[in-house]
């Protein structure tokens, strides 16, 4: 319904405008939008502005041949270009700004839509539809904004759940780091430990030999003491 509300009100004004006297260009033009030949009407409405620049039916019609091709940059242009070109005229002020006010919406810039369909409330304040996509856009908006606090939002929260996850890695490094030297440090305790437990069993088997050596160096002493005998 709202899609509706938005499209029917570019339609009604080329029907009003359509009526109006205006070159063959500008005619065949409208002939071909009636017939939802878009692009046909576009460039039936660019060769009657070729002809006369300042014409208000096709300039504003060209706005919605390149509408309805969703061609919302362009059309906005022309509309812009019809504004300037509607003088003292409210009614063609109020539709222009009307259709500004569309294209905008189309192309998700409520904010700028919201003022264009102001200014058009401006020009004709009883024109219920702009009043409605007035409402519309304000409502896009706000979901738009809160969309981006939520955006916003979550940003915010990956960024310090990043910055705890990082910190956990850190934390885990450095403990991985501690634990490598507490075992390098172990490592080399158990290595200093092996070597002076060796040094003692090699002191205690040369004290053994020592020791071996004297006994028999004793019985040797007593065997030849008793030859002598």
């Amino acid at each position: 319904m709202k899609r509706f509300s938005i499209l029917i009100i570019v339609c009604a004004v080329v029907s009003s405008v359509a009526a109006q006297k205006e070159s063959g260009d500008v005619r065949r033009g409208n002939s071909a939008y009636n017939k939802e030949k878009y692009v046909d009407a576009e460039v039936n409405y660019r060769k009657g502005l070729e002809k006369n620049a300042k014409s208000f039916s096709g300039t504003f019609n060209l706005g919605n041949a390149l509408y309805r091709q969703e061609k919302y940059a362009e059309a906005v242009e022309q509309f812009q270009a019809a504004a300037s070109l509607a003088g003292t005229d409210k009614g063609r002020m109020a539709a222009a700004y009307h259709n500004i006010g569309n294209s905008l919406l189309q192309s998700g810039e409520f904010a700028k839509s919201i003022d264009a369909y102001k200014q058009a409330l401006r020009n004709n304040p009883n024109d219920n539809d702009t009043r409605y996509n007035l409402v519309y856009a304000q409502q896009m908006l706000k979901q738009q904004q809160n969309k981006n606090q939520n955006k916003n939002k979550n940003q915010q929260q990956e960024k310090q759940q990043q910055k705890e996850e990082q910190q956990q890695d850190k934390n885990k490094q450095d403990q991985q780091q501690q634990q490598q030297k507490q075992q390098q440090q172990q490592s080399a305790m158990s290595k200093e430990r092996a070597e002076e437990i060796l040094k003692a069993l090699e002191q205690d088997e040369r004290d053994t030999q020592d020791k071996v050596k004297e006994a028999q160096a004793q019985q040797a002493k007593r065997y030849r003491v008793d030859k002598d005998w």
